[in-house]
């Protein structure tokens, strides 16, 4: 990418046509381009995916071993039954058969539903009945789940299981496949999917409400490609790690279509988090660009210093967040441990690429979301007209200009929906923020986050950006609670770093620092600690179920929560 500014005034979405090699009306297969177009490129024998498991047991896969294993996932999925357009769910762990399998839906033209592993019954049900999904790829270990259900899916008619063992006797619409033992398929006919045809089916993380099925066609591929390469840096000698779960649309997004397009080689871990397993992972596999959450990046910061010592991480040469904004002190600590700052990512579900970031080479304002990416045309609304805002500083509704080639077409069954996130030619976030004079936004929170206290609208991310500056905290959220005179009051809830406990002493400590740095309305009333604060798979903390409960409300929606509370 060249200066920033220089980007704006020359870019257009032809750029990333031309690099990909496809025109308007053209057959753009996101399967074919992340796989066979790398091979046909010449780099059939690069290493496109390095596999770790919790064991700490090593697979590595060709460019050429992706085309090939893709092509024979397709080729079973079709030889099965399984239709162009009908939904296939990948319900499995980080295993690679996640990875190849998205892409092998998508060749033969179905549309890919990937869900979290860690999903209940319940929550799978919800998810696979609204889409009236007609095929899983499941593991044993999950196959409770899905026979749990099965008698409420009618249009469920082919279930897969990936790690068979034979021991005990499928039952009907079951199939084992193992992809070791499975006759490579050498050449496959890809469905000849156009701009428009669906590709993957994304529900959202349900932070406000019953998730949604946000409907993604294969155009998206070029934002997702360019996007990769000038936000996240990717080149073509790159190791890169993106710590999301394909369950989420980072996941797929930016660790599978986003670096597999660019021919990059990736590497995935299926253990799970510690610093320790984290850090010996970059070392280990020499990752020079690391995209990951908030969320896991202020565990890190938890853990404290001293265990970043212990390791060689010199190989990093870019990193990135996404998920939650990004707190400055994030920014400042890994400064201050990596000599990198992490780059803010801002995008959501339905936009299906990054559209507002800090990008290489641009100055880092710490704490600030960054600006639009070159293609994106994105201001900031008035919460009523919906028109743009005119001076800055001032606080409205994120909105970008539709027509990004990524933009989601539609919630799946419910177009009403659909229609309500657009207003006076724009596409609303459902998020606050502010632009500076400098054209760099600031964040403020969810719509549904915003708390109003006396009149007066307090953002929780300011809140708890002060918070986490003070060094017992890991995390923080603030939400409003009732109050008889200012309508709400903040409350804050804290988890606390090792070495400290919960005490009256503390908690006025706490508000002691943070009374210098916030206004009066939105310093906290209240600080509860707690063990851990509720989150969903994809790192966003849901300040609505913390809310909720000060309200004394029903809390709605809790199936993406990483843990109950």
């Amino acid at each position: 990418m060249k200066s920033y500014e220089e980007e704006v005034k020359n870019f257009s979405w032809e750029i990333s046509k031309k690099e990909l090699g496809y025109k308007d009306g053209d057959i753009i297969n996101i399967g074919w381009y992340c796989s066979d177009r790398i091979c046909e490129m010449g780099k059939a024998n690069k290493i496109a995916f390095i596999w770790e498991s919790f064991k700490g047991e090593e697979k590595r896969y060709t460019y050429n071993d992706l085309r090939v294993l893709t092509n024979t996932i397709a080729n079973y999925l079709k030889n099965l039954g399984i239709k162009p357009g009908e939904r296939v769910c990948l319900f499995m762990d980080k295993i690679p058969e996640l990875y190849f399998g998205l892409i092998g839906i998508l060749k033969m033209g179905a549309i890919a539903q990937p869900l979290f592993s860690a999903f209940g019954s319940d929550s799978l049900l919800t998810r696979l009945e609204d889409a009236q999904t007609s095929a899983i790829i499941t593991q044993k270990k999950h196959l409770p789940k899905v026979r749990n259900i099965l008698d409420k899916l009618p249009y469920m008619n082919y279930i897969i299981v990936v790690d068979d063992d034979g021991a005990k006797p499928l039952r009907e619409k079951e199939y084992a496949f193992n992809l070791e033992k499975e006759e490579r398929i050498e050449k496959f006919d890809i469905y000849p999917s156009t701009a428009e045809t669906p590709s993957i089916l994304h529900y959202t993380s349900g932070t406000t409400g019953k998730p949604k099925g946000a409907q993604h066609v294969h155009y998206s591929l070029i934002s997702q490609y360019i996007t990769a390469k000038y936000v996240l840096d990717l080149q073509d000698d790159d190791i890169y790690w993106c710590t999301a779960d394909p369950g989420w649309v980072t996941g797929t997004s930016y660790g599978i279509i986003g670096p597999w397009s660019n021919g990059v080689t990736q590497c995935v871990t299926e253990a799970g988090f510690t610093a320790e397993n984290w850090y010996r992972f970059i070392e280990k596999h020499k990752i020079t660009v690391w995209y990951s959450a908030p969320t896991a990046i202020r565990a890190l910061m938890r853990e404290g210093n001293e265990i970043v010592k212990k390791f060689d991480l010199s190989s990093l040469r870019h990193l990135a967040s996404v998920g939650e904004p990004l707190n400055a002190e994030a920014v400042l600590w890994s400064q201050e441990v990596f000599g990198k700052m992490f780059h803010d990512t801002f995008w959501q579900t339905e936009t299906g690429c990054i559209v507002i970031s800090n990008y290489p080479g641009m100055k880092i304002k710490p704490g600030s979301m960054g600006k639009p990416f070159p293609g994106i045309e994105a201001t900031v609304v008035d919460l009523k007209t919906f028109v743009p805002l005119e001076r800055t500083g001032v606080v409205g509704m994120i909105a970008i200009k539709p027509g990004w080639p990524s933009m989601f077409r539609t919630y799946w069954k419910n177009e009403e929906t659909y229609k309500g996130k657009f207003k006076n030619g724009w596409y609303l976030c459902g998020d606050r923020a502010s632009i500076d004079d400098e054209g760099y936004f600031w964040f403020v929170g969810r719509d549904d986050d915003v708390i109003n206290a006396g009149g007066h609208l307090v953002g929780p991310f300011e809140i708890e950006s002060a918070l986490i500056e003070h060094p017992a905290v890991a995390e923080s959220a603030a939400v409003g609670k009732p109050d008889p005179i200012n309508m709400e009051v903040v409350k804050a809830f804290i988890t606390l770093k090792k070495g400290y406990e919960p005490s009256k002493e503390l908690e006025l400590n706490i508000m002691n620092f943070i009374r210098k740095k916030l206004s009066p309305l939105a310093m906290p009333q209240e600080i509860e600690f707690v063990e851990s604060l509720p989150k969903t798979r994809s790192g966003k903390i849901m300040r609505r179920v913390l809310r909720a409960k000060e309200w004394g409300e029903d809390i709605g929606d809790t199936s993406t929560l990483e843990n109950d509370m």
